[in-house]
């Protein structure tokens, strides 16, 4: 039975939930069903947080949620999901699910469970009761149910005290067990822990740092969307260091990992963490302030060491320093996509963003304001002037387009012509390995892309 803490106990106002959410319960109700907010939403609200995203939680199947709401459709073949569409924002509605020993039709595909011969779950659509539901959620944190009923909080995991003792606990009674059963839940320890402020349990400490290895299993386009919500948590830097305290950094970005652990050069590594951390840091000041983030920068940052490093290497070898950068880009990337997927769209960003490096340091004065038209110009920009805040890349020319920026049209035609007599700035011979120290120019964030 779970512990039931009622309205006057929990405090949680109806007045603090998204009001599309509000609809999606009291249709449910109505009909017949039994229907909760659950997970994130609930535990947000119990620590005073406002929540990003409020999902329910019902009895109903899915098909029989798409009955109910015209503007709904399902998703999802490993996890069969509701989604009731308001416009551009989403509720997303899951049946309550069974454990996968609890039996049922294997041959069903509405109600079957498929395991790998390691124990992670492949599919999992067995339909079960509200105490099933919770017993084979992640967290106890996020096993909390607001049942729209009677406005109470059902808690079968002890979740809410966990909340209360700052402790993030992996439900039932072998970690190791949970962490099989979906690798993933490692990265969202690390995310819930970084973000709640709560220390991991002891045991699920230990378990994963034995298990790290296991993050190479899991699908590379899964772990795109997981790695923009560690990074996008707005404690970046905090996500970091704990991913690389459990391995975990170096399973889904290994060539990251390996130049930042340079045997031949340790400085340089520890300079090319330097712009990453700096880069992190710059993220989460910028969704602290509700500016807008782009995944394209984050992977251009996350995958910035290994580029230098391959395309140092190449041209070391003899070859022509332009292709030598963009085989490099290449390379990398395709490199990158074996753990973790980049989408086309995305690649071609990161791309755009890197070569733009070399053309903020050589411009004349046409060229300079044109480039200052480029989709790109921003976000190539902000990443230049992070690379100067360690020291990597010339401060004083971010600075030229630092001011450059600030001028009218007139002003930028008159400085841009001034820059260096015909308009021509030497180029600056490229450090291809940053070196530590230096302070970066005003005005220096990350683009919007």
């Amino acid at each position: 039975m779970p512990r039931v803490y009622t309205r006057e106990e929990h405090g949680i106002s109806r007045a603090a939930i998204d009001n599309n959410a509000l609809k999606v319960l009291y249709r449910l109700r109505d009909a017949g069903y039994r229907a909760c907010l659950v997970g994130g939403g609930v535990r947000d609200l119990l620590l005073g947080r406002e929540p990003k995203d409020f999902d329910v939680a019902t009895d109903a199947t899915p098909e029989e949620v798409r009955g109910e709401f015209r503007n709904c459709r399902l998703i999802g073949r490993r996890f069969r999901l509701a989604h009731v569409l308001f416009g551009r924002e989403v509720i997303e509605v899951a049946t309550f699910r069974a454990p996968h020993d609890a039996g049922g039709d294997d041959d069903d595909d509405d109600g079957d469970v498929v395991l790998s011969d390691d124990g992670r779950i492949l599919r999992d659509n067995r339909y079960g009761t509200i105490e099933q539901d919770a017993l084979r959620r992640d967290f106890s944190v996020n096993a909390l149910y607001y049942d729209i009923n009677d406005f109470s909080v059902l808690d079968y995991t002890g979740g809410v005290e966990d909340l209360r003792e700052g402790v993030l606990r992996l439900i039932g009674d072998d970690p190791e067990t949970r962490l099989r059963e979906d690798p993933v839940r490692m990265l969202r320890a690390v995310r819930f822990s970084a973000k709640l402020g709560l220390r991991i349990d002891p045991a699920v400490d230990e378990a994963m740092h034995r298990l790290a290895p296991l993050m190479r299993e899991v699908a590379p386009a899964r772990l795109f969307d997981e790695a923009i919500k560690l990074f996008h948590s707005g404690e970046a830097v905090t996500c970091l260091d704990e991913l690389e305290r459990f391995g975990l950094f170096e399973a889904m970005f290994p060539s990251t990992a390996e130049a930042f652990d340079d045997p031949d050069d340790p400085e340089a590594g520890l300079s090319q963490r330097a712009f990453l951390v700096e880069a992190l840091r710059n993220t989460d000041k910028r969704l602290a302030e509700d500016q807008g983030v782009h995944p394209a920068f984050l992977y251009a940052a996350l995958m910035w060491a290994p580029l230098n490093w391959e395309a140092t290497a190449r041209i070391e070898e003899g070859e022509d320093p332009a292709p030598a950068w963009d085989q490099a880009m290449s390379q990398i990337l395709e490199e990158q996509g074996e753990t973790v997927t980049i989408p086309r769209r995305f690649a071609l960003v990161i791309r755009e963003i890197w070569e733009m490096q070399n053309r903020l340091e050589t411009h004349s004065g046409a060229r300079a304001l044109k480039l200052l038209t480029h989709p790109r110009f921003r976000a190539g920009y902000d990443f230049y002037c992070l690379r100067a805040q360690v020291g990597e890349a010339d401060e004083q020319i971010c600075s030229w387009w630092t001011e450059l920026q600030e001028k009218d049209e007139a002003g930028r035609k008159e400085m841009s012509g001034a820059s260096g007599g015909d308009g021509k700035r030497k180029r600056r011979k490229r450090k291809p390995r940053g070196r530590a120290g230096g302070s970066g120019a005003k005005k220096a964030g990350e683009g919007s892309a």
